[in-house]
């Protein structure tokens, strides 16, 4: 009689070295999502030796390094549809090429096919005041409609700039909704403050604001503000002095300050 053994093994959960980060950004009217593995230098040379030059490089490690754009951008000079893209980089010791390709999953030279490029840019690598141990990648100087896409690692920094349009369609938005019964003239009034658009029409739209939340002392905030930029200066401390009386009685220590440092700037 033979017998026979039967053996199950264990599954082992261990960490991984090189570990995968998602990162969302709000960025103009939508997002942009960065998934990418973050290899760290563990004492090796990195750029010129681990990352060869002049060879398509993954942008990290693993699997394929990807980018999601929830509206048209320009990868610097080049305009992008809405998408996911895979990010890739053809590091070189005095200039680098960061390129978005249609293809998902290439993680090797090998894999790279040049016809499914979308956009490239040539960029100059800086050098970095430290060291930095883990590869990263960060959406940097972001704005209402640029920012910047940094790679570090090591001691070694590249920036992709990338914008998006969003003037047009938010002015598009303002004259759509400002024909409707509902119209948010807050919102209307601060784009077109802090927008370089018609001071007298955002006046116009914040004084409406105020009549219809006379408590609200955000309101009345941006109401000097347009005032200050108006050059009217006493009116600007009068709603300023209104929104310091609000805020007060609100416990709104923020709002307080804010009107204590534009009174100073008006005096």
């Amino acid at each position: 009689m033979s017998l026979i053994y039967f053996s199950q093994s264990q599954t082992l959960s261990t960490p991984t070295p090189s570990p995968t980060q998602v990162v969302k950004q709000d960025f103009g009217l939508s997002t942009v999502e960065l998934s990418y593995s973050r290899p760290a230098v563990k004492g090796r040379a990195i750029f010129g030796a681990l990352v060869p030059y002049g060879k398509v490089w993954r942008t990290g490690a693993n699997q394929a390094t990807t980018i999601t754009f929830g509206d048209d951008v320009w990868f610097g000079d080049t305009k992008v549809p809405a998408g996911k893209y895979g990010l890739l980089s053809i590091p070189g010791e005095n200039e680098w090429t960061v390129l978005l390709t249609k293809a998902l999953d290439v993680t090797s030279p090998a894999a790279y096919k040049q016809e499914m490029d979308v956009a490239r840019i040539k960029v100059k690598p800086e050098s970095l005041p430290f060291p930095m141990e883990s590869f990263t990648i960060m959406f940097n100087n972001v704005k209402s409609n640029t920012l910047d896409l940094d790679l570090l690692w090591d001691k070694t920094m590249v920036t992709v700039p990338i914008k998006t349009e969003v003037d047009s369609k938010v002015m598009a938005q303002i004259n759509d909704v400002m024909k409707t019964d509902n119209r948010p003239y807050y919102q209307a009034g601060v784009y077109y403050l802090n927008n370089g658009k018609d001071l007298n029409k955002a006046l116009e739209w914040l004084n409406k604001a105020s009549e219809l939340e006379p408590d609200a002392y955000w309101v009345w905030y941006q109401k000097a503000n347009c005032l200050a930029k108006l050059g009217k200066k006493s009116e600007a401390m009068a709603a300023s002095a209104k929104s310091k009386q609000l805020a007060t009685a609100q416990k709104n220590e923020d709002y307080v300050a804010l009107n204590d440092n534009l009174q100073k700037t008006l005096k």
